[in-house]
């Protein structure tokens, strides 16, 4: 396959997981649907998982994947871009993605083992699952957060998406870093006929 036509699949697959990993990140400011978690409780405690702060989907799996994937693509389209020149500068705008897929994969297993902030059996906030990655495999254990409602699922479901959606930006990343350099080297192929 050509190096320049591979670039650009590999450019299309990253826009759906770079809007994915942002939309997720995006939800999980909002546990029941509610904007009223933002904010600290009156006592002062946070009320958010802190790394939904760290915004790991919004930051790296978002915007430093979002970025590479439009140079990427342009690699792949006749034009400025669609040269040898531009399959190494491809190389690192590639790392770049790669390091926002791992940092947001980061996140997401952090959040993931940790488990959410919640109001604990209705008396106070806290991480009752804090280092205790056991909590996934024992669903009876979930009821002990009563405040926001679901939260546990709703951070496993989402820190799941933004971890397997970071999984496939790294080695898409990884593998547009190898077809750059073969890019850089061979060309790009896109002005060549194929010729029977």
């Amino acid at each position: 396959m050509c190096t320049g036509k591979c670039a650009k699949c590999i450019a299309v697959v990253l826009y759906p997981l770079a809007l994915a990993s942002i939309i997720c990140n995006i939800l999980l400011f909002f546990p029941a649907w509610d904007s009223k978690y933002v904010e600290a409780d009156e006592e002062g405690k946070e009320r958010l998982t802190p790394e939904v702060k760290y915004m790991g989907g919004l930051l790296g799996g978002g915007i430093m994947v979002l970025i590479p994937a439009i140079h990427i693509h342009l690699t792949g389209k006749q034009g400025c871009c669609a040269n040898r020149c531009g399959m190494f500068l491809s190389i690192g705008f590639a790392a770049v993605g790669v390091a926002g897929a791992v940092y947001s994969m980061s996140v997401a297993a952090v959040g993931l083992s940790k488990g959410p902030v919640c109001k604990i059996a209705g008396i106070y906030w806290g991480r009752p699952f804090d280092n205790n990655g056991t909590y996934l495999s024992d669903r009876d254990s979930w009821k002990i957060c009563v405040e926001p409602a679901g939260v546990v699922q709703f951070n496993v479901a989402l820190f799941s998406i933004l971890l397997a959606v970071a999984c496939l930006e790294l080695a898409l990343c990884g593998f547009q870093m190898v077809n750059g350099l073969f890019g850089c080297i061979c060309g790009t192929c896109n002005g060549k006929e194929v010729r029977h």
